[in-house]
């Protein structure tokens, strides 16, 4: 009889010490999504039991201070990490976007302007010409021009383009399929709570820094921007490795997510306020006010970090500094609006052409073939782009080039004005250049820039989604930037020809500098990128970090709300949920109204058509129907009930919690069967005294479950959903179980009320 007490307490002992900590239990399976309530709940308990014992022990007290320092050491690393990897991929890239044209004899590690800095043959009107730089024909035939040269130089343009798309896209398809696109999407359902296994992994990190560098310098219409968000969220996932709260919790692991998406900006824009609000507004689901600090203290970090390295050579951590800073008229708002609509109808236009153009990608033979894809698109861009020089030079090189003011001294085409008339205007007075009419240089440079815009808008389109990193920010802002400095001249022109006219009369005098052609680019560049993202607050932020240009705020937000005023009309949707709906991802979008008046009962399952629901008893059912039940059914959880009559509600398990206390009972626990009951009850019924001995599974029972009467409105639900991050919620009517709501049953129900395809939401 001792001996079986003995054994009897044993099997407690164990039980206890099962319940206590089963490797596995508390986690989730691949695209699946968290149970944000429980996460919580378990660090709230995780941080009660610190402070109770600090006040125990000296040792105890320093592992409180540790925990509580934890946070911001790891955004210390995650900043420096980032940081220091942007500052690579820009050197990097810079480089290898020159190589495409030729070679610095003095070093082959300088790109062309580092080549041209120590030599003492540069002049100011050429200073991109010198002797240590040699273009690829000066090297196979000897001379810079004529036809053979240009053709020699059009052929290694093109094949250095071709042989790092196909590097790009070989390296993805075979070491980390998810290190494609922009990243932004995944990123956005991740953080609501998502698991997508390997998307933040260490091979997706390599992977993607290294072809992130060989499709921008591949000359392929996009930016290194949204995919450094990616990037710096791989490195904050890696680094949560270190720490076990940010390890063990998949709700604390976001937050550090929330903060590494604000880095992300920060680093490649060099805006790191713009990256924190970029976080804020665009990407993150849960961003407590501590999450916000440490965003910021992250964003500065990477952004010291960055300016350390000085990638850019200038010693300024702005990507397009301008150097203007001429004031802007009421009466300019006019244009400014009017470069806002056209921001809004490009936003509009794109999104729809990009989808359409995905989706065919999707549903047809064209997405067998990747590889074929990419090299095709890199070959049109590359065959079409050399021609023209403000296609040639890479987004960022344009964009500069297009937010520059003219001096006296400049040698650019777009500067290039005739003598003024001194019939037409007063004479020149002070180091401000007047309004000048426009040149011959400046006529052909306007053709280029009216067929550089053609190009952009159309070839981008096909650009964006295919198997190669690919950022949106740059390529959108060159079309914004182009048609600004169109629109730009063009006021310029009139304001000198037409000085007596109403509008301009007032404040335009003969011989000033009306017009600046390179506010109307940035205007433009920010009403562009504002219409395909339906970013606000942070796009003007991000635009006047990125420019210096903190006196032109309003042209800034007039562009940026008149862009998603259009965009809006014309759809809902930004690019980056318009792809989250395309991919099937379980996001429920916060800005979507829920407009339908529906009751939790119509969209709850089972329907009147389906089977009973799968529940699980208190205390009558066994290993083995338990089993049976699990192995019948492919749900994730399961409710547990009193018994089948009552159908009480007692709790909720997670199928996956469920089968791994059972498998690790059936090795560790002597005497287990299928015949062996399941007790999911604080006090279970009498046992026979020969029965094997029952598995309790009490500990991983959640006896708080969210539930909702069959007659509460769905917006009440959905906003439930949204606000506190819900898994499933429970359906009773008078305290009897009726049904289960999940979060894919409420995006199949938004999708048929919006009359589309309620199957493609794809995952769990």
């Amino acid at each position: 009889l001792s001996s079986g007490v003995g054994t009897s307490n044993g099997h407690m002992k164990l039980l206890d010490l099962l319940d206590e900590a089963v490797p596995g239990v508390g986690t989730y399976e691949d695209f699946n999504t968290i149970d944000w309530v429980r996460e919580k709940s378990k660090d709230r308990d995780r941080h009660r039991e610190i402070t109770s014992k600090s006040k125990l022990s000296t040792w105890a007290l320093l592992q409180s201070v540790s925990d509580a320092f934890s946070g911001w050491l790891l955004m210390l690393l995650v900043g420096l990490s980032s940081g220091a990897l942007a500052g690579l991929i820009d050197i990097t890239a810079h480089w290898m976007t020159d190589l495409k044209e030729g070679v610095c004899l003095s070093g082959f590690w300088f790109n062309h302007e580092h080549c041209c800095w120590t030599s003492n043959e540069t002049t100011f009107q050429e200073r991109d010409r010198c002797p240590e730089w040699k273009s690829w024909a000066e090297l196979m035939v000897g001379t810079p021009e004529g036809a053979s040269a240009y053709i020699i130089n059009y052929l290694l343009y093109v094949c250095w383009a071709l042989l790092f798309s196909l590097l790009a896209v070989f390296l993805v398809r075979a070491f980390a399929p998810y290190a494609c696109g922009s990243g932004i999407p995944e990123i956005k359902t991740i953080l609501s709570g998502f698991i997508i296994r390997g998307y933040l992994g260490k091979w997706t990190l390599l992977i993607k820094t290294i072809t992130l560098v060989l499709a921008v310098s591949s000359g392929l219409s996009l930016g290194k921007e949204g995919p450094m968000v990616h990037v710096s969220c791989c490195c904050a996932n890696i680094l949560c490795h270190l720490f076990t709260k940010y390890r063990k919790n998949e709700a604390k692991r976001r937050e550090v997510l929330s903060a590494a998406a604000a880095v992300g900006v920060s680093v490649a824009f060099g805006a790191p306020i713009g990256g924190v609000l970029f976080s804020l507004e665009e990407v993150s689901y849960y961003f407590p006010l501590k999450t916000l600090w440490r965003s910021f203290f992250a964003a500065l970090v990477g952004a010291f970090t960055l300016r350390s390295i000085n990638p850019f050579g200038n010693s300024r951590l702005v990507l397009f500094y301008v150097e203007f800073h001429a004031p802007w008229h009421l009466l300019e708002l006019v244009p400014f609006v009017m470069l806002g609509i056209f921001g809004g109808l490009w936003g509009a236009l794109f999104i729809r052409t990009n989808i359409a153009w995905c989706r065919r990608r999707k549903t047809t033979r064209l997405g067998r073939f990747p590889v074929v894809e990419v090299l095709l698109v890199t070959l049109a861009t590359a065959v079409l782009a050399f021609p023209n020089e403000y296609t040639r030079m890479s987004g960022s090189e344009l964009i500069s080039e297009l937010f520059n003011d003219c001096s006296l001294l400049d040698s650019s085409k777009l500067c290039d004005y005739a003598e003024r008339d001194p019939a037409i205007n007063g004479s020149e007075s002070g180091n401000e250049l007047p309004d000048r009419p426009a040149g011959s240089g400046l006529y052909t440079a306007l053709w280029q820039l009216v067929l550089a815009l053609i190009f952009k808008v159309v070839i981008t389109i096909f650009t964006f989604g295919i198997k190669v990193p690919s950022g949106l920010f740059i390529p959108s802002m060159a079309v914004g930037a182009i048609a600004g400095r169109l629109l730009g001249v063009g006021m310029e022109q009139l304001a000198y020809y037409h000085p007596e006219w109403s509008m301009l009369k007032g404040w335009c005098t003969p011989g000033a500098d009306c017009i600046t052609p390179g506010l109307y680019a940035m205007v433009g560049a920010t009403a562009c990128l504002g219409g395909v993202t339906r970013m606000t607050v942070s796009l003007v932020v991000i635009m006047f970090e990125l420019t210096g240009g903190l006196e032109y705020i309003v042209p800034l937000m007039a562009a940026t709300m008149t862009s998603k005023w259009v965009a809006d009309a014309l759809g809902r949707e930004g690019i980056y949920e318009a792809h989250i709906r395309l991919n099937g991802y379980p996001f429920l979008e916060a800005k979507e109204e829920y407009a339908h008046q529906t009751l939790a009962m119509d969209v709850m399952r089972p329907r009147r058509s389906d089977p009973a629901l799968a529940v699980l008893t208190q205390d009558d059912m066994t290993v083995g129907q338990v089993e049976e039940l699990v192995a019948a059914t492919e749900y994730s959880g399961y409710p547990v009930v009193v018994s089948h009559d009552s159908l009480r509600l007692v709790g909720f398990v997670l199928r996956r919690d469920l089968l791994i206390f059972i498998e690790n009972a059936r090795k560790h626990q002597e005497g287990v069967v299928s015949a062996s009951l399941v007790l999911f009850g604080d006090h279970p019924p009498p046992q026979p005294a020969n029965g094997p001995p029952p598995v309790k599974l009490r500990s991983i029972l959640d006896l708080c479950p969210f539930t909702v009467t069959d007659h509460t409105p769905m917006e009440i639900v959905v906003d439930i959903f949204r606000k506190m991050g819900l898994r499933q919620s429970l359906v009773t009517h008078n305290g009897r179980l009726l049904g289960i709501i999940t979060k894919k049953d409420i995006l199949k129900h938004m999708a048929q009320m919006a009359n589309r395809d309620p199957d493609s939401i794809l995952f769990n």
